[in-house]
């Protein structure tokens, strides 16, 4: 399968590669909000829901067997780190948006996750390609600690708009607040304005 190089995404941003306030890591911190959800595949259901035509649940195999790509992409987290070169396989947003048929009306998302936490962005910044629901990190299943079955990634924002351990998604038509935007962080979580705490 060959790789799409989301790398150079600063640029639209006006941004260099390691936006400000930033440090380069080779590792991969962990950070979580509590402890690593249970999951099972034979039970585990990933659910579209809200302003849509069609809502709609995947099983493990059937949410494995959508279109998928594997893209090259940066990570950065609101604490201070970005880690370069992250090689994600996945589904693309807009893919599960144009399967479900979203209402003109919608202007909002609310991602949901396995252990309770929810984050939200507007729907215009979730219709890019490189908003990816990833199953594989660097060619193997996405670690548990990592947000493994699935996460979201989102490069152009910081990473805790891209939920762990995500199990669904609601289209939403008024703007919602999720679990840290309701504490205070940025709404927006732009890295390369430094939007970190609202």
């Amino acid at each position: 399968m060959s790789t799409t190089d989301k790398t150079e995404l600063h640029r639209e941003f006006d941004g260099k590669r390691l936006p400000p306030g930033q440090r380069k890591t080779s590792k991969f911190p962990v950070l979580s909000k509590g402890s690593t959800p249970d999951w099972d595949p034979e039970t585990w259901e990933f659910s579209v829901t809200g302003a849509v035509e069609t809502e709609l649940a995947f099983s493990w195999e059937e949410f494995r067997d959508l279109s998928n790509e594997t893209q090259t992409q940066d990570f950065h987290c609101v604490t201070g780190w970005s880690k370069f070169d992250c090689e994600f396989t996945g589904v693309t947003f807009p893919t599960l948006a144009e399967l479900a048929g979203v209402d003109d009306d919608v202007v909002h998302v609310m991602f949901s996750a396995l252990d309770g936490y929810t984050t939200n962005l507007p729907f215009e910044d979730c219709m890019r390609d490189e908003v990816l629901f990833v199953w594989e990190y660097d060619g193997a299943p996405l670690p548990r600690e990592h947000g493994g079955p699935l996460r979201v990634v989102t490069p152009h924002k910081y990473a805790y708009k891209g939920a762990k351990w995500v199990d669904g998604i609601e289209f939403l038509t008024e703007p919602e607040r999720g679990y840290w935007e309701k504490r205070g962080y940025s709404n927006t979580a732009n890295p390369w304005n430094e939007e970190r705490y609202s």
